[in-house]
């Protein structure tokens, strides 16, 4: 076996044998590119010494210990010195960590094991790489494998030896914009002396951003820390006097961009780069890695297009399963053939396991955006606050002013099921209205028990949906109109709306309190329940509402009548509940009561139009309940279709095509009806991307076709008085701060927001629980960033005197977007 390789000698497909750090190197030195001299400690080197005192099955600290202690093998110590006098007498290197779970496209590993710069000599060398061997076992390379589930047993570190760059200047770029996601800029952070001083963050860099051929950003940083060589080895971190002007000149801030380009462009994929550059002006490369953070782009995406994510919109921020996916392909081929006459619409879109849909026409028709953000004003507000951020980028100008277009086609649906007759009925006589809405829950799945489950879809969902809306939406105009014609006061409509007949929602509700009731007064089955054993009480609710599920929109995840923990974490909540006022049946009784009584005193304040408020506004109560009612039908129908799948999913696993019944719904239609092949490894392999996509924490309300959060962009100003530092990681989140100093037996409550002077990577498993993040120091591309950026939480730095300035239990806001901190004492 061979215990060095040089970079020569690698490629992309040796992870296994050199780890991510030396497969892109040798890689990139293969391709061409400025890569300093270097060479491979192998796996195989690593084995040999964790095979002595096998490290994997104990503690972490025992196994850094253990490799620590365990003498190198002169056959491996031989080898390493012997490439090592390759590069001439005494030369200084870097010697850096390659763990073969290292640079993966969903992991970047960013600073988890450790680096030694400027190491001199052969036994300070061989000293190095064994402590790069025991750095696999440090704490926060251990919950950094937890974290992104990476298993410690296949886990091996091959290590890095690479000529040393004295640089005089050195930093991080990344060819596409961290905190925006725009994959057509070149975000640049620079510093003088080695690079280790950006890139652990404790130094505020340059900052630059090239879009095209253009520098678009340049934001000077005070640069007052350098890390230099020492003679003889060794490093030194001294501090200096503020510099005035910026690090690189125009010349080589292009010239980076060009070297990530290419770097890029020989990986196919957006690349985190490390660099240097020398007192002669050379520029090298010193090591690349895929950007690991940025939401992925549609497969078929189009240049100038703007995608909507629906199932963010519904409160879903975890992926929605392959099976829950395809039930929405059909649902939504369904209503583009109803709505706009073309079943074939690419408009539905499918990015990270999430559902979005092209809005590109919706910001190019005037009616469009009135019409989309009106709505979502109502459903998604901050959703419609990023849309109305996109009307002035002229990549979506408007192009249809005229309403006409939009008006025949709701003529056309309106005449097609009936409308204006159903609005008619419903006001007529508002409760046959209701009874005839419940009555559609029959008629559906009797008529869905005769479909394959892909036509019952089709059929079923959309086609029915337009018999119920209007009855809602009657109640609602009504509503909208007393508001109009009476005299109403702030917040009296809405008292209107309290304890609403004809919910199913609330009737769900209510059914829970009454089997909490049910059990509390009946010892057997409060013994039951307390011994976690299903009292029958459950079972009779579980018959009626165990079609509903957290998340229910997904017909793939588990419905509450296959797993009932949610149900039963809430009774036993609500067996708590002694004080009878504050019961649910008692407030929704009370809710009633004042909703009649504020009609009845907006009658009397209507002079000569009482008796029209009581006619509207008690046919609001009867009607607008019936707003839950579609999607109640929905995942009615899903709870059924749901259990036809599983079935099917048990004739799978019975014909051996299948591990587990619920793999099922990690298939397709397609799959589901194939008559034969082996679906386990395709079940195997999404089940690996649906669990990477939950541990997801940032998903974009809107995402541009080049890749951009719109909502990092198109946000407000920062406020005057803020702090304000360099935007790390998007989106914003209030909450107690935390002051940190040293990270050591440092407590954070979960949520809390970290604030730091910096963070290296030793800090990282605090921001498993952190909320927030904000730093002294650090740029854009710092360790801290990285990290925040994979665990997706709101990070600023650069902020100065952040740690005077805010104090330990202060309410702060941090923009991640904006790049503003706000206290609030």
């Amino acid at each position: 076996m061979a215990f060095v390789r040089d970079f020569e000698e690698i490629d992309g497909t040796m992870t296994a044998v050199v780890g991510g750090k030396a497969a892109n190197l040798g890689e990139l030195t293969r391709a061409g590119l400025p890569v300093p001299q270097g060479f491979c400690v192998t796996t195989d080197a690593y084995r040999a010494v964790a095979e002595a005192g096998a490290p994997a099955g104990t503690t972490p600290e025992n196994a850094r210990r253990t490799v620590l202690e365990t003498p190198v093998p002169q056959e491996i110590r031989d080898a390493v010195v012997t490439a090592y006098r390759g590069f001439g007498d005494d030369v200084p290197v870097a010697v850096r960590s390659s763990a073969t779970a290292e640079d993966l496209p969903f992991a970047s590993f960013a600073g988890q094991q450790d680096t030694f710069l400027n190491v001199v000599g052969e036994d300070a060398v061989v000293d190095a790489v064994r402590r790069c061997w025991a750095s696999l076992w440090t704490g926060r390379a251990v919950s950094y494998r937890e974290t992104n589930g990476i298993d410690h047993r296949t886990t091996y570190l091959a290590v890095v030896v690479q000529r040393m760059v004295q640089s005089a200047v050195s930093g991080v770029l990344f060819t596409a914009n961290p905190v925006t996601g725009t994959r057509d800029q070149v975000v640049i952070d620079a510093s003088p002396g080695l690079g280790e001083a950006v890139v652990s963050g404790a130094v505020n860099p340059d900052h630059f951003v090239v879009d095209g051929t253009e520098i678009v950003q340049r934001r000077p940083g005070d640069k007052r820390f350098l890390i230099r060589s020492l003679p003889g080895g060794g490093t030194e971190h001294v501090e200096v006097d503020a510099a005035d002007g910026p690090c690189l000149t125009d010349d080589q801030v292009h010239a980076l961009a060009e070297l990530g380009r290419r770097t890029q462009a020989h990986y196919g994929s957006p690349q985190d780069v490390e660099w240097a550059i020398d007192a002669a002006g050379a520029l090298h490369l010193t090591q690349a890695r895929p950007i690991t953070t940025l939401f992925p782009l549609p497969e078929n995406n189009k240049a100038g297009h703007a995608y909507f994510c629906f199932s963010l919109a519904q409160g879903l921020e975890r992926p929605i399963t392959p099976m829950g996916r395809a039930v929405f392909r059909e649902i939504a081929g369904s209503a583009f053939e109803i709505v706009i006459g073309d079943p074939a619409s690419q408009s539905y879109v499918e990015v990270g396991e999430r559902i979005f849909f092209d809005v590109t026409k919706v910001l190019r028709s005037r009616v469009g955006r009135e019409f989309v953000t009106r709505l979502l004003g109502v459903m998604e507000a901050r959703s419609a606050e990023v849309l109305r951020g996109l009307f002035d980028d002229p990549r979506f100008a408007v192009t249809s002013s005229s309403p006409m277009p939009a008006l025949r086609r709701v003529l056309r649906l309106a005449r097609r099921f009936h409308a204006p007759q159903t609005v008619l009925r419903a006001l007529a006589d508002p409760e046959k209205a209701a009874r005839g809405a419940r009555a559609l829950e029959r008629e559906v799945l009797e008529k869905a028990a005769g479909l394959t489950v892909e036509h019952a879809l089709r059929q079923c969902v959309v086609p029915v949906l337009p018999r119920l809306a209007p009855t809602a939406l009657a109640g609602f105009a009504l509503l909208g109109l007393v508001g109009k014609v009476a005299d109403v006061r702030p917040g009296e409509l809405q008292a209107v709306l309290r304890g609403l007949p004809n919910n199913v929602t609330t009737e769900m509700d209510l059914a829970m309190w009454d089997l909490a009731r049910e059990i509390r007064r009946d010892p057997a089955a409060l013994r039951q329940f307390r011994n976690g054993e299903r009292p029958a009480a459950l079972d009779a609710f579980l018959a009626k509402w165990g079609h509903r599920a957290v998340a229910e929109i997904d017909l793939g995840l588990p419905r509450w009548s296959d797993d009932p923990a949610h149900v039963i974490g809430v009774v036993r909540n609500l067996l708590l509940l002694e004080d009878a006022d504050a019961a649910p049946d008692a407030v929704f009784a009370r809710g009633a009561a004042e909703a009649e009584a504020m009609i009845e005193t907006l009658a009397r304040r209507s002079w000569g139009r009482g008796w029209f408020v009581r006619f509207a506004l008690r046919r609001t109560r009867v009607l607008a309940g019936l707003r839950e009612h579609p999607k109640y039908l929905v995942i009615t129908l899903f709870g059924v279709l749901r259990e036809r799948i599983t079935r099917a999913g048990e004739d799978l696993v019975a014909q051996g095509r299948l591990r587990a019944a619920d793999d099922v719904f990690f298939l397709n239609f397609e799959e589901l009806r194939s008559t034969q092949g082996d679906l386990r490894e395709v079940v195997a392999r999404r089940r690996e991307v649906y669990d990477r996509e939950m541990r997801r924490r940032h998903i974009p309300r809107v995402l541009l076709s080049d890749g951009t959060d719109a909502e990092a962009v198109h946000h407000g100003t920062a406020v005057e008085g803020d702090l304000v530092g360099t935007p790390a990681s998007a989106g914003t989140v209030t909450g107690a701060a935390r002051v940190v100093m040293d990270p050591v037996g440092a407590h954070l409550e979960p949520g809390e927001i970290l604030v730091a002077p910096s963070t290296d990577p030793g800090w990282t498993p605090l921001f498993l629980t952190a909320g927030g993040l904000v730093m002294e120091m650090g740029g854009a591309n710092s360790h801290g960033a990285v990290v925040a950026r994979e665990y997706g939480i709101p990070a600023v730095v650069g902020v100065r005197e952040a740690v005077t300035r805010i104090r330990t239990g202060d309410r702060i806001t941090v923009d991640g977007s904006t790049g503003a901190v706000t206290t609030s004492g």
